[in-house]
């Protein structure tokens, strides 16, 4: 495995950095500078993006937008420049939330497609790093991952089987999710292959989230859950599905999500 610094100590930061045996940091990065001193001082070969800020949720990016807009869209930009300078490959952790999706009409998304989802600030802020980085990719070596929704074997404020018990109401829309010890093992692929682009990175099919709930219902059969409509809802929230199959002609075999669902809930139960 190449020699690889993490940048950011948040969710995906955290597991990243467990998976991978490699360095972490948790500096502020505010200027090139700092970007800069980071990589001279650990020496990486590669360097991976998790600083972002989403507080508890998305809509909680509203109320602080200089800090998402700062996090989420200007950091990428200083880490990847500086990683240019310094002759490092750079690795982004975007987001799939990033488009409008007609279920009627719409195929799963493309990474080519453009992003046209602009109704929460956080993802905004998402669009403007991906579209910077996508341009200075076409020079130098940058991979932009896309994962969504993180389901984990394990409990975690920003889990997804973790937010659905504590919520209780889910809503019956099918959604692209990232199961991840998938992800990690795709993202290990992609960092080998040198590869570069854009990849989304979510388990192939897409979950409605009373289906997990099942699951877990078996192994807690006291839960009780309600599933309401999204306008009940009263959200606005980015409901898609993504295309897997650039990252599977890259010759990763992404598994089904309803493949994990039950070995996932077992371990989850048993933490």
């Amino acid at each position: 495995m190449k020699r690889i610094l993490i940048f950011g100590k948040g969710f995906f930061g955290q597991r990243l950095q467990e998976e991978f045996g490699c360095e972490l940091t948790g500096k502020r990065i505010a200027s090139l500078q700092d970007a800069k001193s980071q990589i001279r001082k650990y020496k990486p070969q590669v360097i991976i993006n998790c600083i972002g800020h989403r507080a508890n949720n998305v809509d909680e990016c509203e109320l602080d937008k200089e800090k998402t807009l700062f996090s989420n869209a200007f950091v990428p930009v200083i880490l990847a420049e500086a990683a240019v300078r310094e002759n490092v490959r750079f690795v982004h952790i975007s987001s799939g939330c990033i488009y409008d999706f007609d279920y009627r009409r719409d195929k799963p998304i493309k990474e080519e497609a453009e992003p046209d989802f602009f109704g929460l600030f956080y993802s905004r802020t998402k669009i403007y790093a991906e579209q910077a980085l996508k341009s200075l990719g076409k020079k130098y070596p940058i991979l932009i991952v896309r994962p969504r929704i993180p389901l984990d074997d394990r409990p975690h404020a920003r889990n997804l089987l973790t937010k659905l018990i504590k919520y209780g109401k889910v809503i019956d829309l099918a959604n692209s999710v990232s199961y991840v010890p998938d992800f990690v093992k795709a993202l290990k692929h992609l960092i080998e292959k040198n590869a570069r682009g854009i990849y989304n990175v979510v388990n192939k099919g897409a979950l409605r989230y009373q289906e997990l709930l099942e699951v877990y219902r078996r192994h807690e059969p006291g839960f009780r859950y309600k599933v309401v409509s999204y306008k009940e809802l009263g959200l606005v929230r980015s409901n898609l599905i993504l295309s897997v199959r650039k990252l599977e002609k890259s010759g990763f075999k992404m598994r089904d999500i309803h493949e994990v669902l039950e070995g996932c809930v077992k371990k989850y139960v048993q933490y």
